[in-house]
């Protein structure tokens, strides 16, 4: 984690990881398959974004082989490579804590790729949290929305009487991050009424 609470990018792929076990045991080819997907589908292919290797986590205890599942016919543990591939993983204690630890983190303004990869998966992933931590991190990405909209109105203000269309694509921005702050609003009262 970076100094003030945010998430590296290795800490976003190992949060995805985490929560996609959380909702359910996953075959390791699987896992490793829709870490891929939606990390892609999120910022697109990116060089910077380096999956730290599920592997890892079985290392450090997080995520484990569930126990019995990788049998053969007569009952016998496969020990063959490919087998690996179609190993059950789990969480464990660990890594739930592990999980929630990554999930109330801070979230950096503005928001960029790596941002948005962690806002979405904040977003998958923010059920497995108690309410009060769910409406916690909602309070922080109101709170980094509310720094963007006067940053985003603040340098609207500085280039109202330039030409081109600079004002035009702020006031776009402006629009898109109100809309984003009635909707975590809206998501916020509904938790709290929960």
């Amino acid at each position: 984690m970076y100094r003030d609470n945010t998430l590296i990018p290795s800490e976003a792929i190992r949060l995805l990881a985490l929560g996609i076990l959380a909702d359910g045991d996953r075959r390791y080819a699987e896992l490793a398959s829709e870490v891929r997907r939606f990390t892609s589908h999120v910022v697109g292919p990116s060089l910077d974004l380096v999956a730290s290797p599920l592997e890892l986590l079985k290392v450090e205890g997080l995520i484990e082989p569930l126990p019995g599942a990788n049998r053969d016919a007569d009952g016998a543990a496969d020990g063959d490579e490919s087998s690996a591939d179609d190993e059950i993983l789990r969480v464990t204690d660990s890594g739930r804590d592990e999980l929630t630890r990554l999930m109330t983190s801070n979230v950096r303004a503005p928001v960029n790729d790596i941002n948005k990869l962690i806002i979405a998966l904040k977003m998958r992933f923010l059920h497995l949290l108690t309410a009060a931590d769910q409406l916690l991190q909602l309070e922080i990405l109101i709170e980094m929305g509310e720094r963007e909209l006067a940053r985003l109105v603040n340098l609207r203000g500085l280039h109202a009487e330039d030409p081109g269309h600079l004002v035009a694509w702020l006031d776009h921005d402006i629009s898109e991050t109100r809309a984003r702050l009635d909707w975590l609003g809206g998501l916020r009262e509904g938790i709290a009424a929960g």
